[in-house]
């Protein structure tokens, strides 16, 4: 029986115009491959990132290290919160992830007089008015300040002001065939989320090289297997979804919640936590009629905690229907799981270089989903409540 996802990109182009299926399909599928493309854009611009992180004052021989903010909204902010655990880990200071929504109204909060700090902005489209502003107001504001902007669109205003401010910015930008073009951010998340675990790793990024390839490798394995669970679980008509993952793994959840949100327009509610937050009022709502998603950690007490969280909901008999995402083993899951989704990492696979793989699931999920409530993939908002981009907003100064 052909692969759902693959019957998708198999379909006449009249068709595939006419259900909204001209991207989002693809733009899912290719992701392995163009990882390896965007890989190669940060190894051509290694000697750049280098000065740059060198002159905000990380690395080794630097005395103070700056605060570094990971700032982007929607899928963007869910970018900066899956690489915030691996940039702390490599650069060994402090790194946060705040969304522009945020640090657009609180901007004189995250920043006090005599403190040095350094910003990676992230953006799809580099047009995102909230990221825009600010960008303008931290070069104002801020003159000391480095940047670096994580970018699809050469032509997008966040990589017009970088060209005008050499000195302290520097613009990332991916290539354009991970410019998604479908309303929902797929293959962009996964290039920027990338584009970032190359910074981190740019001190040895050939090596790093060895590492793409081998997740280019079993993220085309894994396509399958998550399309079949994607399209089956969908087809069960569920209102609600819940996605779970702890450390690095909560940005998974977040942006595969998201995905089914946007591409269903809402249509199935749902929603995103912690395997301990969960337990804190939330689980509630995990009824019969909910897809209930677990990303499951390699570490091993924090798998111990969601392994917990399992047998509880298997034991309480809640959800319509379970699937579980790991590592590699799936004996000490199999029985608590609907659907048990190894990505076969292989050992030593850290969690914090996951993120990538784990949110196919979710991407397929929110595809699935979609074409479920009769709606088309590609433009899923059929009252226009949410686009491409979002819309411009009022700036209160």
């Amino acid at each position: 029986m052909q692969n759902p996802l693959q019957a998708l990109l198999d379909l006449p182009q009249p068709e595939k115009a006419e259900r909204g299926l001209e991207h989002t399909p693809r733009e899912i599928w290719q992701q392995p491959e163009t990882w390896k493309t965007t890989y190669r854009r940060c190894l051509d611009l290694q000697g750049e990132l280098k000065d740059k992180l060198k002159h905000a004052g990380i690395g080794s021989g630097n005395t103070r290290a700056p605060i570094v903010y990971l700032v982007g909204a929607g899928t963007s902010d869910y970018t900066g919160r899956a690489l915030a655990p691996l940039l702390r880990k490599q650069w060994d200071c402090e790194v946060w992830p705040v969304p522009s929504t945020t640090m657009l109204t609180e901007f004189e909060e995250f920043h006090r007089e005599g403190r040095e700090y350094f910003w990676i902005s992230i953006s799809r489209s580099g047009d995102s008015p909230e990221g825009v502003a600010l960008l303008e107001r931290a070069l104002e504001r801020c003159p000391r300040m480095q940047h670096l902007v994580i970018t699809c669109n050469e032509k997008g205003a966040m990589a017009q002001l970088c060209g005008r401010n050499r000195d302290r910015t520097l613009a990332l930008v991916l290539d354009e065939s991970v410019n998604d073009r479908s309303l929902a951010m797929t293959s962009s998340f996964t290039n920027m989320l990338l584009a970032g675990q190359c910074v981190a790793n740019v001190d040895r990024l050939t090596e790093h090289g060895e590492f793409v390839g081998r997740l280019s490798e079993l993220g085309s394995r894994f396509l399958p297997l998550a399309a079949d669970t994607a399209a089956a679980v969908t087809r069960l008509g569920c209102s609600r979804a819940w996605f779970v993952g702890s450390g690095t793994l909560r940005a998974v959840a977040n942006e595969s919640a998201l995905k089914v949100v946007e591409l269903s327009a809402g249509r199935v509610a749902a929603m995103s936590e912690s395997a301990l937050g969960l337990r804190h009022g939330p689980m509630s709502s995990v009824d019969g009629n909910t897809i209930f998603v677990a990303y499951l950690s390699s570490d091993a007490r924090r798998r111990g905690y969601e392994l917990d969280l399992l047998r509880e909901i298997d034991r309480k008999r809640l959800g319509r229907v379970r699937a579980v995402v790991t590592a590699n083993e799936t004996e000490d899951v199999s029985a608590l799981a609907d659907y048990c989704l190894p990505l076969n990492c292989g050992p030593g696979f850290a969690d914090e270089y996951r993120p990538a793989l784990d949110v196919i699931l979710g991407q397929l999920l929110g595809l699935f989903a979609s074409m479920s409530c009769g709606l088309k993939p590609d433009q899923p908002s059929p009252n226009g409540a949410i686009t491409r981009v979002v819309s411009p907003i009022k700036l209160y100064s």
